[in-house]
């Protein structure tokens, strides 16, 4: 593991010093200001430990490490100065979060125990990382499985929210779009509970009764309670809990949330036949039920289909990365696959052993991307 270590400091003979000293035992770049400090982390980073001093022309040390949390909070941070100042200490913990506080002039000894400390705090915090992520991904990748063999409706569904919910993220420019798309994929779990027949009618646009409502509506706080026993799902459990909250100003709602609740209701009026074009002029006709920053950008993300190509295929010429551009039924009308499902090895391998099995209806119509 090439973990690198990034010094700033304005002074060019202490990063010499640093260079000359430590260039054998450590890997590392340097940086002559806050500003070359942060810019050296963007083109150059990750970095496992970064190490400032605390007095700088233009931005001082607590303002740099504070700007390197934000940009990469797995980075350990010290701050290393030539005044022993407890104010400073004190405002470099709070703000930046250091993980040490050094004052010059340092020993090499005492330099190297404290960069060692810190590249082991860095794996300490990359590890558990990368255990929850995995137990994560594990988990809900058992439960996404599950639901496309339980109800391939439900899973359909979930994937062309999933894609609407991204796009609009990134239209927003947001931190962490995983989180979002997490929650878009888990939203429909629930439905593992829903009677079959309500879901249908919900997927193919029929009006639902008052208690088939009811009924179908409780999907969301299901998800929740099943989510649960997964670690470190809060956010994502918030965002599922309100999908299909009404916008309310002034009233704090997971902006996940306010995001899923228009590709949900955008989904339900293309399920009910309509063009892309009516559901937004719909949709535009309740403002009251959407945030209207986000409703700009969502229908600047779902007009955005560049880099695909439908095409009508037979299962066996189907290729991953492909998305259903219809249903798969079988001819006895057998829903196999849902419109929106993207093709993935799993996915294409089913549908070849299904289609063995069952008269599939062919050709099948998929979104082919342009190589």
């Amino acid at each position: 593991m090439n973990e690198k270590i990034l010094f700033v400091d304005d002074e060019a003979n202490i990063l010499d010093t640093f260079r000359r000293g430590l260039h054998r035992r450590f890997t590392l770049e340097t940086a002559p200001g806050g500003k070359e400090g942060l810019d050296c982390l963007q083109s150059s980073g990750p970095f496992a430990v970064v190490v400032s001093d605390l007095k700088m022309p233009k931005m001082d040390g607590i303002q740099f490490l504070r700007h390197v949390r934000e940009m990469s909070p797995n980075t350990v941070r010290v701050m290393l100065t030539g005044h022993a100042d407890l104010e400073a200490a004190i405002a470099a913990v709070n703000e930046g979060h250091v993980f040490r506080f050094l004052t010059k002039p340092c020993d090499g000894g005492t330099l190297i125990k404290t960069l060692e400390a810190a590249l082991e705090q860095y794996r300490l915090i990359t590890a558990e990382k990368e255990l929850l992520h995995g137990t994560l991904r594990g988990s809900i990748k058992v439960l996404v499985e599950i639901l496309s063999l339980v109800n391939p409706e439900a899973f359909g569904r979930s994937e062309r929210i999933k894609r609407m919910v991204v796009a609009t993220a990134k239209e927003l420019r947001l931190k962490n779009i995983w989180r979002l798309e997490l929650a878009a994929m888990l939203s429909q779990i629930g439905c593992v509970s829903i009677p079959e027949e309500i879901l249908s009618k919900k997927y193919s646009g029929q009006p639902l009764g008052p208690e088939e409502e009811q009924i179908y509506g409780m999907h969301a706080s299901i998800a929740v309670k099943l989510l649960d026993n997964i670690p470190r799902m809060d956010e994502i459990n918030d965002i599922i809990a309100h999908q299909a909250d009404n916008y309310v100003v002034g009233l704090e709602q997971p902006i996940g949330a306010r995001i899923l609740k228009l590709a949900l209701d955008f989904d339900d009026l293309e399920q009910q036949g309509m063009t892309r074009e009516k559901a937004i002029s719909v949709m535009r006709d309740h403002p009251e039920s959407y945030d209207p920053g986000i409703q700009t950008a969502f229908e600047r993300a779902v007009f955005v289909e560049e880099g695909f190509v439908p095409r009508r295929l037979p299962v066996r010429e189907l290729l991953p990365g492909m998305i259903l551009g219809a249903d798969v039924k079988t001819v006895s009308g057998i829903l196999l696959l849902a419109k929106g499902q993207e093709l993935t090895d799993l996915v294409l391998e089913r549908l070849i052993r299904l289609s063995g099995t069952y008269e599939v209806r062919e050709p099948v119509l998929a979104l082919a991307p342009i190589q």
